[in-house]
Protein backbone atom coordinates (compact mmCIF):
# COMPACT_ATOMS: atom_id res chain seq x y z
CA UNK A 1 0.00 0.00 0.00
CA UNK A 2 1.42 3.38 -0.93
CA UNK A 3 2.00 6.06 1.67
CA UNK A 4 -0.90 8.16 0.39
CA UNK A 5 -3.29 5.21 0.40
CA UNK A 6 -2.24 4.35 3.95
CA UNK A 7 -2.94 7.92 5.05
CA UNK A 8 -6.34 7.94 3.34
CA UNK A 9 -7.23 4.55 4.81
CA UNK A 10 -6.16 5.44 8.36
CA UNK A 11 -7.93 8.81 8.25
CA UNK A 12 -11.08 7.27 6.76
CA UNK A 13 -11.23 4.44 9.28
CA UNK A 14 -10.53 6.80 12.18
CA UNK A 15 -13.22 9.19 10.90
CA UNK A 16 -15.83 6.46 10.73
CA UNK A 17 -14.94 5.02 14.13
CA UNK A 18 -14.71 8.46 15.71
CA UNK A 19 -18.01 9.73 14.34
CA UNK A 20 -19.84 6.48 14.98
CA UNK A 21 -18.71 6.21 18.57
CA UNK A 22 -19.50 9.91 19.13
CA UNK A 23 -23.08 9.23 18.06
CA UNK A 24 -23.22 6.22 20.37
CA UNK A 25 -21.73 8.21 23.26
CA UNK A 26 -24.26 11.00 22.74
CA UNK A 27 -27.14 8.56 22.67
CA UNK A 28 -25.79 6.74 25.73
CA UNK A 29 -25.71 10.00 27.67
CA UNK A 30 -29.18 11.01 26.53
CA UNK A 31 -30.78 7.72 27.46
CA UNK A 32 -28.69 5.79 29.98
CA UNK A 33 -26.82 8.51 31.84
CA UNK A 34 -29.26 11.43 32.05
CA UNK A 35 -30.77 10.21 35.32
CA UNK A 36 -27.50 8.93 36.75
CA UNK A 37 -25.19 11.94 36.22
CA UNK A 38 -25.54 15.51 37.38
CA UNK A 39 -25.84 18.47 35.04
CA UNK A 40 -22.11 19.25 35.32
CA UNK A 41 -21.12 15.71 34.37
CA UNK A 42 -23.55 15.70 31.43
CA UNK A 43 -22.07 19.01 30.23
CA UNK A 44 -18.56 17.50 30.39
CA UNK A 45 -19.79 14.44 28.47
CA UNK A 46 -21.37 16.66 25.79
CA UNK A 47 -18.12 18.57 25.37
CA UNK A 48 -16.31 15.26 24.82
CA UNK A 49 -18.89 14.17 22.24
CA UNK A 50 -18.75 17.53 20.42
CA UNK A 51 -14.96 17.58 20.14
CA UNK A 52 -14.83 13.94 19.13
CA UNK A 53 -17.39 14.43 16.40
CA UNK A 54 -15.86 17.61 14.97
CA UNK A 55 -12.42 16.02 14.82
CA UNK A 56 -13.84 12.85 13.26
CA UNK A 57 -15.20 15.13 10.51
CA UNK A 58 -11.74 16.69 10.20
CA UNK A 59 -10.33 13.18 9.73
CA UNK A 60 -12.86 12.59 6.98
CA UNK A 61 -11.63 15.78 5.35
CA UNK A 62 -8.06 14.48 5.49
CA UNK A 63 -9.17 11.25 3.82
CA UNK A 64 -10.60 13.34 0.98
CA UNK A 65 -7.64 15.75 0.78
CA UNK A 66 -4.98 13.04 0.69
CA UNK A 67 -4.51 12.73 -3.06
CA UNK A 68 -0.73 13.06 -3.06
CA UNK A 69 1.92 12.18 -0.49
CA UNK A 70 1.90 14.80 2.26
CA UNK A 71 3.62 14.23 5.60
CA UNK A 72 1.54 17.06 7.09
CA UNK A 73 -1.63 15.04 6.48
CA UNK A 74 -0.13 11.96 8.13
CA UNK A 75 0.82 14.02 11.17
CA UNK A 76 -2.58 15.73 11.28
CA UNK A 77 -4.26 12.32 11.25
CA UNK A 78 -2.10 11.10 14.11
CA UNK A 79 -2.65 14.30 16.07
CA UNK A 80 -6.44 14.23 15.70
CA UNK A 81 -6.65 10.56 16.72
CA UNK A 82 -4.43 11.27 19.72
CA UNK A 83 -6.56 14.29 20.58
CA UNK A 84 -9.77 12.30 20.45
CA UNK A 85 -8.31 9.64 22.72
CA UNK A 86 -6.75 12.02 25.26
CA UNK A 87 -9.19 14.95 25.23
CA UNK A 88 -12.53 13.24 24.75
CA UNK A 89 -11.45 10.07 26.52
CA UNK A 90 -10.36 11.94 29.64
CA UNK A 91 -13.58 13.97 29.67
CA UNK A 92 -15.70 10.82 29.37
CA UNK A 93 -13.77 9.33 32.27
CA UNK A 94 -14.14 12.47 34.39
CA UNK A 95 -17.87 12.62 33.71
CA UNK A 96 -18.15 9.04 34.96
CA UNK A 97 -16.31 9.87 38.18
CA UNK A 98 -12.66 9.09 37.40
CA UNK A 99 -10.07 10.68 39.70
CA UNK A 100 -9.46 14.36 38.96
CA UNK A 101 -5.85 13.52 38.04
CA UNK A 102 -7.21 12.09 34.76
CA UNK A 103 -8.02 15.71 33.90
CA UNK A 104 -4.30 16.28 33.33
CA UNK A 105 -4.70 14.40 30.04
CA UNK A 106 -7.36 16.81 28.74
CA UNK A 107 -5.00 19.71 27.87
CA UNK A 108 -2.61 17.26 26.22
CA UNK A 109 -5.48 16.17 24.00
CA UNK A 110 -6.28 19.81 23.29
CA UNK A 111 -2.65 20.36 22.33
CA UNK A 112 -2.88 17.38 19.99
CA UNK A 113 -5.97 18.93 18.35
CA UNK A 114 -4.15 22.24 17.86
CA UNK A 115 -1.15 20.35 16.45
CA UNK A 116 -3.44 18.62 13.96
CA UNK A 117 -4.89 21.95 12.81
CA UNK A 118 -1.37 23.39 12.50
CA UNK A 119 -0.41 20.41 10.32
CA UNK A 120 -3.44 21.05 8.12
CA UNK A 121 -2.43 24.72 7.86
CA UNK A 122 1.07 23.65 6.81
CA UNK A 123 -0.44 21.34 4.20
CA UNK A 124 -2.56 24.14 2.74
CA UNK A 125 0.30 26.64 2.76
CA UNK A 126 2.37 24.19 0.72
CA UNK A 127 -0.44 22.91 -1.51
CA UNK A 128 -0.26 23.55 -5.23
CA UNK A 129 -3.41 25.08 -6.62
CA UNK A 130 -4.58 23.26 -9.74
Amino acid sequence: MTDINATRRLAGIAACLGAGTAVLAGAFAAHALRDRLGADAIAIWRTAVDYQFWHALALLGIAVLAVEPAPALRWATRAFVTGIILFSGSLYALALGAPRAIGMLTPLGGLAFVTGWACLLAFHLRARIR
